[in-house]
């Protein structure tokens, strides 16, 4: 499997923020995690990553432990795109691109034409071609963050880790973000999985959906099986249903929402 955890443990300080967490992903697979703020999304990414080493169980990429990878291995079999990531305004996109050749060229290498192939295939998969000489300033948020996914795709990992990477966009801009994902996943046959809040996108877009509460996995499956559980009302503390126009069209939760009292 492309990548994989079991019994995942992460303490900060003495609070359990994540407890005997696990997932097994397939290739080509999109994987949502969902769940209240404060449920443990951001840090199973980062331990999926490596970046936090757990206090028990272990990540697995290609059946290798992560623990036992250096951080440049890690790199060139997974990307992790971060909630709000950061680069100088006046650097393009191209360049933003190029940084995502780094776990392949490293310090002394200069960049060949298999870099050069990598780097254009990153800019056409996001659509950013005939846009790689704008600077960031000058980008959409949609934009902004299809340079990102970009720059993460250079570096020809087959795994991508997304943290919430429809946040802060406008409507049209978040549909442009989840239509690069299903067609990375589809098209490219990259495993993803996306810490994401709206309910309704990741039920649209994904394969299984992982539901998170207070550091421990409550749910782990198909979307229709979560529609049909109840879990949703129940975790996110909210009422509702999930009605379905069509039998071919995913379950849509429908929030009711009630006049606050002043």
């Amino acid at each position: 499997m492309p990548l994989s955890c079991s019994q995942l443990s992460v303490f900060y300080g003495r609070r359990k923020a994540l407890n005997g967490f696990g997932l097994a992903m397939q290739k080509g697979e999109i994987r949502a995690l969902i769940g209240p703020n404060g449920s443990g999304k951001s840090t199973a990414l980062q331990a999926l990553a490596g970046l936090i080493a757990p206090a028990e169980g272990q990540v697995t990429i290609e059946d290798v432990s992560v623990s036992t990878m250096s951080r440049r291995a890690i790199a060139k079999k997974l990307a992790f795109l971060p909630q709000q990531p950061s680069a100088p305004d006046e650097m393009t996109i191209a360049q933003l691109v190029r940084q995502g050749r780094f776990a392949h060229v490293g310090l002394f290498r200069s960049y060949d034409h298999r870099d050069e192939e990598a780097i254009e295939w990153a800019l056409e998969s996001t659509g950013l071609s005939s846009l790689a000489d704008r600077t960031l300033q000058e980008l959409s948020g949609g934009e902004r963050q299809r340079a990102w996914i970009s720059a993460a795709l250079a570096q020809e990992a087959g795994i991508l880790l997304l943290d919430e990477p429809t946040s802060f966009l406008d409507i049209g801009y978040q549909v442009e973000v989840l239509d690069l994902v299903h067609r990375l996943s589809r098209e490219r046959g990259v495993t993803i999985i996306m810490a994401i809040h709206d309910i309704n996108q990741a039920i649209a877009v994904s394969d299984r959906i992982s539901l998170l509460e207070k550091g421990e996995l409550r749910f782990d499956g198909e979307p229709r099986a979560l529609a049909e559980s109840g879990l949703i009302e129940k975790t996110f503390r909210v009422k509702g249903r999930f009605v379905q126009v069509s039998p071919d069209a995913p379950p849509h939760f429908d929030v009711e929402l009630t006049r606050l009292s002043h």
